[in-house]
């Protein structure tokens, strides 16, 4: 089955400054399926700012197979890094940024 983590990352003190939020998509082909209350470890979140999101809503397509899991999501407020770094972090791990075009097509 497909899965599609997603997550909104967004900074406290930095919203204040330039409103940085972003909506953040990982895919990849699993067998295991999450379910809500879940705790989801991926090697992009840095220790910093969060060990593990947890899962709030499953969203299955079975005519797809395909699963949307939602991550509880993040607003930084205690900042060691920039969230710029945070989402690069992410990138470099196979997250995107989803755009509010492909957002509204979910």
């Amino acid at each position: 089955m497909k899965i599609n983590l997603m997550i909104f990352i967004s900074s406290v003190k930095e919203q204040k400054e330039h409103n940085k939020t972003e909506f953040m998509m990982k895919t990849f082909e699993s067998n295991i399926r999450p379910v809500k209350g879940d705790i989801i470890d991926d090697p992009g979140f840095h220790p910093g700012f969060h060990n593990g999101y947890e899962v709030v809503k499953v969203t299955i397509h079975y005519d797809s197979n395909e699963c949307y899991v939602s991550l509880q999501p993040l607003v930084l407020e205690m900042e060691d890094i920039k969230v710029e770094t945070y989402l690069d972090k992410l990138k470099g791990h196979g997250w995107r940024v989803v755009s509010k075009e492909e957002l509204k097509s979910m």
